[in-house]
């Protein structure tokens, strides 16, 4: 029986076995492979696959599409625009752009036509913000999309070519601790917390106060909806958002009346279907028009972006999953794997693996549906993004999957090719950049992957090493995004110090290891050999960055401004004031910063340009 269960999972994508970052290999028990299926939706008790008419998917270049039938064989295309093509044998039509349904011999394929590779940006550079912490202590309150726009103005004046932000999805309704970007509660709606609005007040100080900030401006934003919710732009903008507008706005009407996640409303309540009728107009358009606002200011900085002449614009981010029971898991339940979280293997930071509390996306449904639900996702996001980052692309290839019953987690294998075909497509569409953030355990044969589609990688320089050493600038790849740190990692002045170690042995309740201070003085030893930064200045460091191979850089705006303390600690809730610190100098201070300058004209003798 086990044997049959696991054959079946193997069937369904569910690896058998695996190797963790250590080299230590993990084999998946009849329990897991029990979850997990039924997590697809799958009958543990079923006797295995039946062969499939014809291919679930097909990925091919604009133009006549070769199709898998025989001669005589009927065939019906429904393209993407709902128009239909007929006719017989392998030699389709021609096709665009799209993603479009072929139904023949009682089955269903789908042809997905993207270019075979998207271009490479031109050698440039970009700084990376904290959306949330671009105010000032004295200024207080929540970073802004009028905020975001000034920054952009003087970055893009300086010679930028992207600023870069953590995801501006929709988080959970009314709940003062959600305020992570990166466990949204979705992906295609926006968060109204960084709504512009006149004369708000914020409290000031070096971190930022949710609990008191968030209700502030949530009171705000309806006194200014009071005043401004009648434009007849809104009106025309609503309507061609159609009925997805009016659930997401169902969801948040009722979370702020039965709480942030529906798994804890009336039964009635916790479908779409169920929940029809039920919210007054009155306040489903107040949550309509939030949207509209965010919506606006968001497209108004990525103009301003690119007036001061950014080539890529905003650089926006797109969070691997989603809260389990938030706006887009209520509005689209079998999109969603259920039962089990996203999450990582043991590693060495992390013996007992990691479990992110974000639902992950079926791969039945999504090849069943055409890829809609990722289709619709980077559109969203690309509809003001010149530059996308898909956080964890290595959920592309197979994703982690750990049930929560308790028993261990499995990797589960994704539809890669056909859904890098998918990012293609809606990246030539807007005319983007597509960055898939890469690190972890890399399986085999992705990074290859990404390269032939034209996504570029990203390179962490700290972790840029082999056993000789830190790589020289020549040694990085070319297609890709560097940087020297990230969000979740020390910043340069906190690395060299081992600020990280120092908060970490804090929190555990003991000193550093001695171990563990020279390996990270070794390291920086090695770093200062290679790039040339023992004095431990950031131009140092930005000068070595320009320098490498890499298509496109960023920079860190706390490494610019000095900051040690680092945005996220990743494993920490509480114990670390994550996502609240405050950048040292507010919007209108960007203009003309001497290290924004000195870091500009690195990047100039570096051969770097951000403009269009």
């Amino acid at each position: 029986m086990s044997e049959a269960l696991l054959g079946l999972a193997e069937a369904h994508g569910i690896a058998r076995s695996y190797h963790d970052t250590t080299g230590a290999e993990h084999h998946t028990s009849p329990e897991t492979a029990r979850a997990l299926l039924v997590a697809m939706g799958v009958n543990p008790q079923a006797s295995g696959l039946d062969a499939p008419i014809l291919p679930p998917w097909i990925v091919a270049e604009p133009g006549a599409v070769r199709l898998p039938l025989g001669a005589g064989e009927r065939w019906v295309i429904t393209c993407e625009d709902g128009t239909q093509r007929e006719g017989t044998g392998p030699e389709g039509p021609d096709l665009p752009l799209g993603r479009h349904r072929l139904d023949a011999l009682g089955g269903t394929c789908w042809l997905l036509i993207a270019p075979a590779r998207l271009p490479l940006p031109a050698r440039g550079w970009g700084v990376t913000v904290p959306l949330y912490g671009l105010r000032d202590a004295e200024q207080g309150g929540i970073g802004c999309y009028a905020d975001l726009a000034r920054v952009a103005q003087a970055l893009g004046q300086a010679g930028a070519g992207f600023i870069g932000l953590n995801p501006v999805h929709a988080g959970l309704p009314g709940d003062p601790n959600a305020y992570s970007p990166y466990q949204p509660s979705h992906r295609r709606r926006l968060n109204t917390a960084h709504i512009a609005l006149p004369d708000l007040p914020g409290t000031g100080g070096a971190l930022i106060d949710y609990a008191t900030d968030l209700p502030a401006q949530r009171a705000a934003l309806r006194a200014a909806y009071a005043k401004q919710g009648d434009a007849p732009a809104f009106e025309a903008w609503r309507q061609a958002e159609g009925a997805p507008l009016d659930r997401f706005a169902t969801y948040q009407a009722l979370a702020e009346r039965h709480g942030p996640t529906w798994d804890r409303w009336p039964e009635a309540l916790q479908t779409p279907q169920g929940a029809a009728d039920v919210v007054p107009e009155a306040e489903l358009r107040f949550h309509a028009w939030a949207q509209f606002v965010a919506e606006e200011q968001l497209a108004q900085a990525a103009t301003v972006a690119r007036d001061a002449g950014m080539a890529q614009g905003l650089y926006l981010d797109l969070a691997v999953g989603v809260h389990p029971h938030g706006a887009e898991t209520w509005e689209d339940r079998a999109a969603f794997a259920t039962g089990v979280s996203l999450g990582a293997p043991p590693d060495a930071f992390s013996p007992d693996g990691q479990t992110w509390g974000l639902a992950p996306l079926n791969p039945r449904h999504l090849i069943a549906t055409g890829f809609a639900p990722l289709a619709e996702t980077l559109r969203a996001q690309l509809r003001h993004a010149g530059m996308l980052r898909i956080d964890h692309v290595l959920g592309f290839e197979r994703a982690f999957w750990v049930p929560l019953d308790g028993n261990p987690g499995a990797y589960v294998a994704m539809p890669r090719d056909a859904m890098l075909a998918v990012a293609r497509m809606e990246a030539a569409r807007a005319g983007a950049v597509i960055v898939g953030e890469d690190l972890g355990n890399v399986p085999d044969g992705l990074r290859a992957a990404l390269d032939t589609s034209g996504l570029l990688g990203c390179r962490v320089a700290m972790f840029e090493r082999d056993w000789h050493g830190h790589y020289a600038p020549e040694h990085y790849d070319t297609a890709s995004l560097t940087s020297f740190s990230t969000h979740d990692l020390p910043t340069w002045a906190g690395w060299r110090q081992g600020l990280d170690l120092e908060t970490r042995a804090a929190i555990a309740g003991h000193p550093v290891e001695d171990a563990a201070r020279a390996e990270r003085a070794k390291a920086v030893a090695e770093f200062d050999l290679v790039a040339g930064t023992a004095s431990g200045a950031a131009e140092d460091l930005h000068a070595f960055i320009a320098r490498t191979n890499a298509q496109l850089v960023a920079i860190q705006a706390e490494d610019m401004l000095g900051i040690a303390e680092q945005p996220n600690l990743p494993g920490t809730t509480t114990e670390h004031p994550n996502w609240r610190r405050r950048l040292p100098i507010g919007p209108n201070a960007w203009q003309g910063n001497s290290a924004l300058m000195t870091t500009a004209a690195l990047m100039r003798d570096a051969g770097r340009s951000g403009g269009t």
